[in-house]
């Protein structure tokens, strides 16, 4: 808390201001539509009904999953938030920047101080997803959970339990690892891996050049160079100002770049902000870059020194051993010598992409003569079946050329970030081993005993040794709305022979919140002390210190506390607590931890008043220490180097059960994938693409209709496709393939390329389940194909085919 005054305020003024402003403002950018303040009364006020409100500003911050920390202050008084300011200390300036928040994290006091939040624990009634429970007593809450995790781990052992995978709360230091604990002192659980993000391009990053899924920092970028980005969009994705739109933005601005992105929609880093997008049919980045390497091959732009240097698996030179002498080499299949005899000409790629084969030789002349060029992808083309492949074909790209290791460049993964290293909360040492993908929770439910190592990827053990029967569901929307075909999830789900007992910690009643046994209403981020540093950006290293905005409402109750009573029930209190630590004890215990190595961090009071305290780091170069010296800085790879050609997955290829239509290759070959542009029909013949837009992150926000109304959720349609189905611009359309149906407005726009549909991901799920399950949230989720990629065993949410028609 940074300041206190008082206002001669009347009550029935503050709640009249905090009902109504904003209500009659309706232009974006002036603030007050999203930041609600007292209203002027009338001098007929009743002199006795007034009285002295004191106002604090309270320092706090978003939490959500978009891949920003962005400051907040809350002016608070009488126990609610009256508006929100963001950061601003420091400038606008690179060297001074601030941590302002967008329009979805100036929204929070609608969020939190929503009528729909769940207040009391409940149980359920009816059958799951049927949204009917009755209140219950903590008590009876905590000893249910506490009882039913004793039995289960009894009667199946240790992996029937799972802490499921979330990202609703995905900054302070205390969260899904308060459960984790909680857990691992019982006795364990099933482990994850992966995420539903970033699973592909993780997996590529790790088989080519030994982990990670980050490449250089934009601040890197020199003057008038050129940015070459493959489904990647920071001012969608990144957009606060903790995040990569405000860096990128103004490196741009200031070193005159040329930028060219690469999407199947022209996204809004390039609509309006200057650059060349170049359409492309989703899923077929990987046949584009194999053309552009034909291209760079053929002209002698490669640059055959770096290669033969850094790489493995080029050319024959570069084979190893295993592959000599078989023509398995990159270069021999883009140039046609390879398995398949098919030359990666631009003429064969135009009829992939949809791109034309002039278009493909003006690009790979660009790339393959411009010094530095940026090659950059986002986790847009890796959501895809063949998202593993198409992240490593693009990753091939500045190998080729060698930029790599100087400034100016990338690897070809996503752009660089840079973020504050706190200790954490220690969530101890899982017993159980076993590591299953996120992805395959469902096929976990069904079939656990039958997943092994060779046709599921597991990992650490052969296979699991029992299915899923425990879930507990901190903050994560993933049961239903984030998932993959919601409507064979349901079905998954409220067969309770299944999966026997579900938990989910929430603040709202999502859509995965109905499928629960027992619901704990959550404190937010916001209503506890938190320590927090920035996300996903370069310019900047910072610490938020949160503070409680208010005092907790109604039998809201903290994660931390909650499963400190379940630890209780389980014996294990003391240990759980380390001796009777609070939230705040861990709290100023890690801050200490993280003084040591960081001694210009300020201590606890200093850190809670100032709200952020931030510091600028030197912009990274991705992979220099490995080109500087190769030798005393080999890569986490087998070889040591950067492997075009990877013997592990070879292995793969040859040991893994794959079905007909997967392939795992050991060089980032193209592979359409399932559920692609070949698999089109008369039935379902347009494909149907997600993408993550302003108004949610995720679903968070999805409930706050302000924010829908700024940034509406709407079908992005071609003109050509809207034409020949008499669909114009703001009708109601049904969107529907086998799996289901939804209703959404149709956006008729040229942004995006014909013969796809392009639907934002993350609106709340709004169908009767008892009935037709027609989903009129418009969540793409009801369409998207539950099938896990044939590497990563991840998430192909992109790959759908389908077909719309007026309503």
């Amino acid at each position: 808390m940074t300041k206190t005054k008082e206002h001669a305020v009347s009550r029935r003024a503050f709640v009249k201001g905090s009902a109504l402003a904003g209500l009659g403002a309706a232009t974006l950018g002036t603030g007050t539509l999203f930041a609600c303040s007292p209203q002027a009364e009338s001098a007929k006020d009743d002199a006795a009904n007034t009285e002295a409100v004191e106002e604090q500003i309270v320092w706090t911050h978003c939490a959500v999953n978009c891949g920003s920390t962005c400051a907040l202050q809350c002016h608070v008084a009488d126990g609610e938030i009256k508006y929100i300011e963001s950061d601003n200390t420091g400038s606008a300036e690179m060297d001074q920047p601030q941590l302002r928040a967008c329009l979805r994290g100036r929204s929070l006091r609608r969020w939190l101080q929503s009528p729909d939040r769940l207040n009391y624990p409940m149980k359920r009634v009816g059958k799951r997803g049927e949204d009917k429970f009755e209140q219950i007593s903590w008590d009876e809450a905590v000893d249910t959970i506490a009882s039913e995790l004793k039995r289960i781990r009894e009667t199946y052992g240790d992996e029937s339990i799972t802490v499921h995978y979330s990202s609703g709360v995905s900054s302070g230091l205390m969260g899904s690892s308060v459960v984790n604990r909680l857990i691992n002192l019982n006795g364990g659980c099933l482990n994850y891996y992966g995420t539903y993000s970033s699973a592909h391009i993780s997996a590529a990053g790790t088989y080519t050049y030994g982990g990670g899924t980050y490449g250089s920092s934009f601040l890197t970028l020199q003057d008038n160079q050129l940015v070459v980005m493959f489904g990647n969009s920071p001012a969608d994705t990144r957009m606060g100002g903790a995040g990569h739109t405000h860096d990128f933005a103004w490196m741009r601005e200031e070193k005159n770049l040329e930028v060219i992105n690469i999407d199947c929609r022209m996204n809004d880093t390039v609509c309006g902000q200057g650059g060349e997008w170049i359409p492309i049919r989703p899923g077929t980045d990987g046949a584009l870059c194999a053309a552009l390497a034909y291209e760079i091959i053929n002209n002698g732009w490669a640059d055959e020194e770096f290669l033969h240097t850094y790489c493995v698996g080029y050319d024959e030179e570069t084979m190893p051993e295993s592959a000599k002498g078989q023509n398995k080499s990159f270069k021999d299949y883009i140039l046609g010598t390879g398995y398949d005899l098919t030359p990666k000409t631009p003429e064969w790629a135009a009829s992939i992409t949809l791109i034309p084969a002039a278009k493909i030789k003006e690009l790979a002349e660009k790339i393959g003569t411009t010094k530095p060029v940026y090659i950059c992808q986002g986790y847009g083309s890796q959501r895809h079946a063949n998202g593993e492949i198409t992240s490593r074909a693009i990753m091939v790209l500045p190998q080729l050329v060698g930029q790599i290791g100087l400034p100016g460049t990338s690897d070809g993964r996503r752009e660089g970030r840079s973020a504050f290293a706190l200790s954490s909360f220690p969530a101890g040492e899982n017993p159980v081993k076993t590591n299953l993908p996120t992805f395959m929770w469902p096929e976990a439910i069904r079939r656990g005993e039958e997943l092994t190592a060779l046709n599921a990827g597991v990992q650490k053990a052969e296979k699991l040794s029992s299915s899923i029967k425990f879930i507990f569901n901190y903050a994560g929307n993933t049961l239903t709305n984030q998932h993959s075909d919601i409507n064979g999830t349901h079905d998954l789900l409220q067969d309770e022979s299944l999966c026997e007992f579900i938990v989910t910690s929430e603040v709202f009643m999502t859509d995965s919140a109905k499928y629960s046994d027992i619901i704990i209403p959550d404190l937010t981020l916001q209503e506890q002390y938190s320590l927090s540093a920035n996300g996903y950006a370069d310019n900047m290293e910072a610490i938020v210190y949160g503070s409680p905005v208010y005092e907790p409402k109604f039998e809201r109750r903290g994660i931390y506390e909650v499963c400190t009573d379940i630890a209780d029930k389980l014996g294990i209190k003391d240990e759980f607590t380390d001796g009777g630590k609070t939230r705040e004890d861990w709290l100023r215990q890690i801050l200490d931890e993280s003084r040591e190595k960081y001694p210009e961090l300020p201590d606890w009071d200093t850190g809670m008043a100032q709200g952020v305290w931030k510091r600028t780091p030197e912009p990274s170069i991705g992979l220099k220490a490995f080109i500087d010296d190769p030798a005393g800085n080999p890569l986490k790879t087998p070889s040591g180097k950067i492997e075009i050609y990877s013997e592990t997955l070879a292995s793969f290829a040859d040991t893994w059960e794959l079905a007909d239509d997967e392939v795992v290759s050991p060089i980032p070959e193209f592979d359409p994938g399932f559920e692609s542009y070949v698999s089109l029909t008369d039935e379902y013949p347009l494909l149907i693409c997600g993408f993550h837009y302003k108004a949610h992150t995720h679903s968070s926000y999805a409930n706050n209709e302000i924010i829908q109304a700024a940034a509406q959720h709407v079908a992005w349609v071609n003109p050509v496709d809207a034409e020949q189905r008499k669909i114009k611009d703001g009708d109601t359309i049904r969107v529907f393939n086998d799996r289901g149906e939804i209703r959404i407005e149709a956006k008729v726009t040229p942004r995006v390329i014909p013969g796809t549909v392009a639907i934002p991901q993350g609106m709340w799920h709004d169908a009767d389940m008892s009935g037709d399950r027609v989903d009129h949230g418009g969540n793409i989720n009801t369409l998207t194909i539950y099938r896990p990629s044939p590497l990563a065993k991840a998430n192909p949410q992109h790959s759908n085919i389908g077909q719309i028609a007026k309503a």
